[in-house]
């Protein structure tokens, strides 16, 4: 049986706090260059190291590996998507434990309060991933073929009563142009005589 892998950590801000004031180096070593750029160009740094320091332990234990087995502190890392949402990236050991596994996403989510850090990793291979509701579905497909059908058809009906009324009042309008009026009677005679 296939399963999603679930992880979630927590870390206390005063002690990410602590540790960047007395190993200047830490955060060199643990983190990518992209996350400290990230971090240090925030109003509140501590806040992000924090978030991504559990964001790596709660990879890792939905990973069920922990920082055993030879992964690095930097095969987790926490990147940023387009649309600012915060994604996993996985390098070096992680990464292969994670192909074997058959994982296929991570899904991340970083919060923080006053005094936390809190990071949940959940870890999708292509049977447990959420499917899109754009995925093919028999039901749903002509169900929408139906519903452009009536709208084809609609606006069909709404073209053909335009038309009508159109043809109804050109004939009036086509006599009034050319200088006819609709109650001139045919004065002319089949006899050529008259």
């Amino acid at each position: 049986m296939v399963q999603a892998g679930v992880g979630v950590d927590m870390l206390e801000i005063a002690r990410m706090e602590r540790v960047m004031r007395r190993r200047p180096n830490f955060l060199k070593r643990v983190f990518t260059d992209e996350e400290r750029a990230y971090c240090d160009g925030s109003a509140r740094p501590a806040d992000n190291y924090a978030a991504r320091f559990a964001a790596r332990e709660a990879v890792l234990k939905a990973l069920g590996s922990g920082f055993a087995d030879g992964v690095g502190l930097k095969d987790v890392s926490v990147g940023r998507a387009d649309n600012g949402r915060p994604i996993c990236i996985l390098t070096g050991r992680a990464a292969q434990i994670a192909q074997e596994q058959g994982v296929v996403e991570v899904a991340l989510s970083l919060s923080t309060t006053h005094s936390d850090a809190v990071a949940t990793a959940v870890t999708m291979t292509d049977e447990t991933r959420p499917k899109s509701d754009k995925e093919d579905d028999p039901a749903r497909k002509m169900q929408a073929s139906f519903k452009e059908a009536r709208t084809i058809i609609d606006e069909l009906e709404r073209l053909t009563d335009g038309i009508r009324d159109t043809l109804e009042e050109a004939p009036a309008s086509a006599d009034a142009d050319l200088g006819l009026s609709s109650d001139t009677t045919d004065t002319t005679s089949a006899d050529p005589a008259q």
